[in-house]
């Protein structure tokens, strides 16, 4: 029992790893033309009358689950309607995940790009800062030193 849940971990932390790192489109489109093979697969043996080549089936799947079905090939029996229903949602799924990633990406970008400017800023302000300071303790030294002479 304790290989799943090794299995099911290295999984999550290849998905963080993935995510952190910004490279998940890879995998999304690894896993999207698995879907499409496998289904193009199961179609074939599902509904043979509609789909009676591998290569009719894959089509049917990538025009499936890139949601614009053509329509040239459609499944017929109640067993390819089902996977063609599960192709379909995971068509729709994969273009969600696709549009969050994107999305993500440009978010984050501004966000860095607003993170620098602000520290370019403020490492500005700390340097102006550090100016004023060096300016007033020389004023000081020199008020200092007139004192020192002004009581001898």
């Amino acid at each position: 029992m304790a290989a799943p849940r090794t299995m099911g971990s290295r999984l999550e932390r290849s998905i963080g790893r993935a995510i952190s790192r910004r490279r998940i489109f890879p995998y999304l489109a690894a896993v999207t033309l698995g879907l499409a093979l496998l289904s193009g697969f199961v179609m074939t043996l599902v509904d043979d009358k509609d789909f009676p080549t591998y290569g009719n089936g894959v089509w049917w799947a990538i025009v499936t689950l890139a949601t614009v079905g053509y329509g040239d090939f459609v499944p017929t029996t109640p067993a390819g309607r089902l996977v063609g229903s599960a192709v379909i949602l995971l068509g729709v799924t994969f273009l969600a995940f696709l549009t969050a990633t994107v999305t993500s990406y440009f978010v984050s970008s501004e966000q860095e790009r607003a993170k620098a400017n602000e520290l370019e800023q403020r490492e500005a302000a700390d340097k102006e800062l550090r100016e004023l300071l060096q300016r007033l303790e020389s004023r000081l030294a020199a008020i200092e030193e007139h004192l020192k002479r002004s009581s001898s």
